[in-house]
């Protein structure tokens, strides 16, 4: 991950005020902290759910992802496919609808009924807030890429692996799964350009709304 590291020290961004990163910090460790306090009761319900639906298949999903400077770390997600999703995933590559170092398919077919539930509504995405809390991901930056994804990827895009991922960005709150893997780079360098606290708010505003309105993910 040398690449990573270099390209880091060379980018160049607009978050060098003094408190930004303070203040991005505070705001993930009191975000994630309230929102897994008042979100318990209804992440419990969810975690019931899943159990039931499969006895046999655990309710998270831990994944190896790439993270700031390219330190890797385990994300997690509620479980949304079947247990053995990562072993079929090479038979699918082929059915791959975006270009890029990406693979997104509408109608996977690894993907439970509920799955695909929790999906649109980005519920799956819920227990990530305990990524946030140990600090591994912040609420709003790029997304974690996998290893696989970062293997192919170009020196402007290894530019997305200078700050450290998010759970939501402008990517998620500008068409998600409609979006090209070139646009979303484009995207989180914009962010990366011109990151600062009212820039969060607006992306983390906007989120809420896709959460309540979901219409292109998958």
């Amino acid at each position: 991950m040398e690449t990573i590291k270099t390209v880091a020290k060379k980018a160049t961004t607009k978050q060098n005020t003094p408190f930004y990163p303070v203040v991005k910090r505070s705001m993930d460790v009191v975000g994630a902290g309230l929102g897994l306090f008042f979100l318990a009761p209804f992440l419990l319900v969810i975690m019931i759910v899943l159990k039931i639906s499969n006895l046999r298949a655990p309710v998270f999903f831990k994944q190896e992802r790439i993270g700031k400077n390219g330190s890797k770390f385990m994300m997690y997600k509620f479980r949304t496919m079947i247990p053995n999703a990562e072993e079929k995933l090479a038979e699918l590559l082929q059915y791959n609808e975006v270009e890029g170092a990406l693979f997104k398919m509408k109608r996977d077919p690894r993907v439970t009924k509920i799955g695909r539930f929790l999906r649109k509504t980005s519920i799956d995405e819920l227990p990530q807030l305990m990524n946030v809390l140990k600090g591994e991901m912040s609420l709003v930056g790029p997304r974690p890429p996998l290893g696989r994804e970062v293997a192919l990827y170009s020196k402007r895009d290894f530019v997305r692996l200078t700050v450290t991922p998010g759970c939501t960005g402008l990517w998620q709150v500008s068409g998600r799964s409609d979006v090209s893997f070139d646009e979303m780079v484009n995207l989180d360098l914009h962010y990366i350009r011109h990151a600062n606290f009212a820039l969060d708010c607006k992306i983390i505003c906007k989120t809420f709304w896709v959460i309540i309105a979901p219409n292109s993910a998958y």
